[in-house]
């Protein structure tokens, strides 16, 4: 084997101790360009036994430093450094973002000789004072121009200054625009500038690489590239797009329509996106695809298509991602989807590299000329054949649990992992409590009790003994109901006036004697009860009072008198009974009282008049009734 260009012109250079600045082509082997000076500069234990070292030499801080743009170029470069350091058992370790602190600093405090690293980690630990960099005595800066567009210079200025002075520092880029130029102006002594030149010529890409542009509509393009992905000969192949939602959208697309999908995006976790680039090398994914985050240095056997799904930025963009094949001398085709808004962007990009596609031929799935170009068999469809769906697909490479900081999981969002290895959800546990429940009723239990005045006799209440009423257990009174009112503000107007004094307010005493009494039921009209939150219901029940005198009584006709508007929420059966006695006694009217509200719940008891005493009932003006909520009057009965 024959090294590349730059690898033979840049490792006499580095190997003196000198500063170099390297620019050549992706793909053409720049990171043995500068691994391999790396690797002879550092001091192991191997050197110490060979006698090329003092003992006094050893160290455990990292005495070479190596600044990456971004975590996948990161990883592949210390796999890069790990096999060519093997045999003299070099330590190397990367640190990046989106792992777990605490490995990574377990590493450090074992001794290691070689970092590679992005600017942020790097810089996080060593503001902890976990990474010691003062005894690094080289520092490379690999894809400098992509740290500069990432907006990583100020982080690469504040690294230099934990390194000390005198060292060695090499700068390697595919492009080399002037911010890179003036970095290297400040922060290097006398550097050599390298351009190595291949033999394919003075072009921008690299003469392997078949170039294929075609104009396709947005809506055409997930057949389009369906079946450009069904050519002859097609190994691996990476579709780059320019926004993450567009990536996990066609990545999807493409996994339904039967091919070995992955995908490699910033809103992946960093396990779900070196899942997905372990099972593209591994092969049991054949097409990865992703965003510009994999477009700088990786180094994939076998990729042999790469397709441009929208228009890359510039034209470093897309040196750097058809750069992803026909690396290493071999060959490979390069496909860009250019849409109409995105023609003026391709053809400036078209000028600056020299290009032979300024106005690309209108193409779609059905075109002859896209299957004759791309070696596609005719009658291919949009849909893998179940015959050629070989590969074992994303779901058979394990998902490594990195630790990953910031809260990133779940798919489509931050550190999202495949839906296919993310965690099953826990079911939510039994309920312990019993829900509350609600029992509505209308008009209450008791309500449809008819209240009959039972034929007891019944002794005066100015002679009666005093006898306590039972009292009924009472439920607990809920919070939220309003003061219930008594039984008789909601009663119909009917009423019994006896001719004789009447003790006011006094309580139903109810006593045996024997006293034979007739007792009649009032009829009254059913009104309809008024639905309510309240779980207990007020049992409206009036008795009227009994009197005893041979005498008939009159019950005088009351016109209907309305009762005052109540603000209570619950229903009153009235179930008022009218008794009429014999007694010498003409009934009289009475104007009805206006019933006052009250927080209780007992039914105050009817007057009771003196049986003895006859008397003509006076006759009192009518007073004007209340609006009130009862439709309906029951009205009394005559005697």
């Amino acid at each position: 084997m024959s090294p590349f260009p730059i690898q033979e012109m840049t490792l006499p250079v580095a190997l003196s101790g000198t500063d170099v600045i390297g620019q050549a082509k992706t793909g053409t082997g720049k990171t043995l360009g500068f691994g391999l000076p790396l690797l002879e500069r550092v001091t192991v234990p191997a050197d110490v036994e060979a006698g090329r070292a003092r003992p006094d030499q050893l160290t455990d801080a990292p005495q070479a430093l190596v600044v990456v743009p971004t975590r996948e170029l990161c990883t592949q470069v210390t796999n890069d450094l790990l096999t060519a350091g093997k045999v003299r058992n070099v330590r190397v370790l990367a640190i990046y973002g989106g792992r777990a602190y605490e490995p990574q600093v377990e590493a450090l405090k074992k001794g290691v000789d070689i970092i590679v690293g992005t600017p942020g980690r790097l810089l996080d630990l060593a503001g902890q004072k976990k990474l010691d960099l003062s005894h690094v005595r080289a520092l490379v800066l690999d894809e400098a121009d992509e740290m500069l567009d990432l907006g990583f210079l100020p982080d690469v200025e504040r690294i230099m200054s934990y390194l000390p002075p005198k060292r060695q520092t090499m700068l390697f880029s595919a492009t080399m625009p002037g911010a890179v130029i003036g970095l290297a102006r400040r922060y290097m002594t006398q550097p050599t500038h390298i351009r190595a030149v291949s033999e394919d010529g003075e072009g921008a890409t690299v003469a392997n690489t078949t170039q294929h542009v075609f104009r396709a509509h947005n809506m055409d393009k997930p057949e389009l590239v369906s079946r450009i992905l069904q050519a002859e000969g097609r190994g691996l192949a990476m579709i780059f797009c320019r926004t993450k939602r567009t990536a996990a959208d066609i990545a999807e697309q493409l996994e339904k329509r039967g091919f070995a999908s992955g995908a490699v995006h910033g809103d992946l976790g960093q396990g779900a996106r070196e899942q997905a680039l372990r099972a593209f090398r591994n092969g049991k994914v054949d097409v990865l695809v992703c965003t510009d985050v994999a477009a700088r240095g990786i180094d994939v056997e076998g990729v042999t298509h790469v397709i441009n799904y929208q228009t890359p930025e510039d034209e470093k963009t897309f040196l750097h991602r058809v750069g992803r094949t026909g690396r290493a001398g071999k060959k490979g085709i390069a496909v860009t989807l250019v849409d109409w808004d995105d023609i003026p962007r391709w053809q400036l990009i078209n000028k600056a590299l020299e290009l032979d596609f300024h106005d690309p031929v209108e193409t779609y799935s059905t075109s002859p000329h896209l299957f004759e170009k791309m070696n596609i068999p005719a009658g291919t469809k949009g849909t893998l054949p179940r015959s050629e769906r070989t590969r074992a697909g994303l779901k058979a490479e394990n998902l490594e649990d990195l630790g990953e900081t910031g809260g990133r999981g779940g798919r489509g969002g931050r550190g999202a992992a495949p839906a296919a290895a993310a965690p099953v959800a826990e079911e939510r546990p039994a309920r312990t409590r019993t829900p509350r429940q609600r029992r509505r009723t209308r008009g209450g239990s008791e309500s449809g009790a008819e209240a009959v005045a039972v034929a007891a006799p019944v002794t005066p209440v100015a002679d009666a003994p005093e006898v306590p009423v039972a009292d009924e257990p009472r439920r607990p009174r809920r919070r939220r109901t309003r003061a219930s009112v008594p039984a008789a503000a909601s009663a119909p107007a009917v009423e019994v006036a006896v001719a004789a004094p009447v003790a006011a307010a006094a309580p139903v005493a109810v006593v045996e004697a024997p006293v034979a009494v007739a007792a009649v039921v009032a009829e009254e009209a059913p009104v309809k009860p008024k639905r309510t939150r309240t779980r207990k219901a007020v049992a409206a029940v009036a008795e009227a009072a009994v009197v005893e005198a041979p005498v008939a009584v009159e019950v005088a006709e009351e016109a209907p008198v309305k009762p005052k508007r109540t603000r209570t929420r619950k229903a009153v059966a009235p179930a008022a009974d009218a008794v009429v006695a014999e007694a010498p006694a003409v009934a009289a009217e009475e104007a009805p009282a206006k019933p006052k509200r009250t927080r209780t719940r007992k039914v105050a008891a009817a007057p009771v008049a003196d049986a003895a005493a006859p008397a003509e009932a006076a006759e009192e003006a009518p007073v004007k009734p209340k609006r009130t909520r009862t439709r309906k009057v029951a009205a009394a009965p005559e005697a």
